[in-house]
């Protein structure tokens, strides 16, 4: 296994929070830093294009004058997700300003792209690249990723249908760089599950939407933290590619969860309109994602409590005895 220097005595557990469509927000991102694991948005997030300067300053800044404050457990460090899919006609706009503010950490998704990958080297940052296979594992190294995502069965969002004990193996077969794992994910054990299969990293998002800095209306939070694996639907309709979704957010849109027709995967669109909004933002405002592992989820806290329950799990997991 292989930790990146930008890591080292600056997590308090080896998580990365994985980056949240709508949900990922500023507040978030510095609570979970300030908390000891890496806090993550999508550039996508900032609505208008032009909000993305203010909220990159923003979470510069903050974390900054936090590690002024604790020298001796400085704040973990932030990263920005960038969709690499052609549709995505706000990347150059956004990775000018990541290269501003010397992000130092992107998560690339939906494409790898050499020259992407080159640009943040070129500043000093590194790039993760998640991937639901091993075609595309090997694909995001060649064009030059530092590390991979490994986004496996039960993982929110697009998800991947390998079971996470054959992805990490298998990977792990011809590549000794950084790994996250992602995939029902939801509590210290975990954890701790993940970097004995050989993960260096666990890459949590769920859990995340339900504390008090996410960007979600109660509601969500609420159905997340009542809500089990039983209640998750793996489908394409709503974006294209296939991912995992609240059962009874689709019972409240009007659908049958147990009929949703496919979807077509070239009408994928993550460009933004003439005023910044997104497309085709409805699904994820109504279909509501989330991984399995919300099982472990039983109420709304604030994310350092989160990261804190999580640190004691992590911390207390041992091996039974045979």
């Amino acid at each position: 296994m292989s930790m990146p220097a930008l890591f080292k005595g600056r997590l308090s557990i080896p998580v990365i929070g994985s980056p949240l469509f709508i949900i990922s927000v500023p507040d978030l991102v510095i609570a979970q830093c300030k908390a000891g694991v890496v806090g993550s948005f999508p550039a996508l997030n900032a609505r208008p294009p032009e909000l993305l300067d203010e909220w990159l300053a923003r979470i510069t800044e903050e974390l900054a004058a936090y590690d002024r404050a604790h020298p001796d457990r400085p704040s973990a460090p932030f990263a920005v997700n960038q969709i690499v899919h052609k549709s995505n006609n706000r990347l150059d706009h956004d990775m000018q300003l990541c290269a501003k503010y010397k992000v130092p950490m992107i998560i690339s998704s939906l494409g790898a792209r050499e020259e992407l990958n080159q640009a943040v080297h070129g500043w000093g940052g590194i790039v993760f690249h998640d991937v639901i296979n091993q075609k595309f594992a090997h694909k995001a190294i060649e064009k030059g990723a530092d590390g991979l995502i490994l986004v496996a069965a039960g993982a929110g969002g697009h998800a991947g249908v390998i079971s996470p004990l054959a992805f990490v193996a298998e990977t792990r077969k011809w590549f000794d760089g950084p790994i996250a794992l992602s995939g029902a994910i939801g509590n210290g054990k975990a954890i701790r599950a993940a970097r004995i299969l050989g993960a260096d990293f666990a890459y949590i998002g769920s859990a995340f939407i339900a504390t008090k800095e996410a960007n979600a209306v109660e509601k969500y939070k609420e159905m997340i933290a009542g809500s089990t694996a039983d209640d998750i639907v793996y489908s394409n309709l709503f974006t294209g590619v296939h991912g995992n979704y609240l059962k009874p957010s689709i019972l409240a849109a009007g659908m049958d969860p147990e009929n949703l027709p496919t979807s077509d995967p070239s009408k994928m669109n993550f460009g933004t309109d003439a005023s910044g909004e997104r497309a085709k933002p409805k699904a994820w405002k109504e279909i509501w994602g989330s991984g399995q592992g919300i099982g472990s989820v039983d109420q709304v806290l604030p994310a350092a409590e989160l990261i804190a329950r999580f640190k004691k799990e992590y911390d207390e997991a041992i091996d039974p005895p045979l």
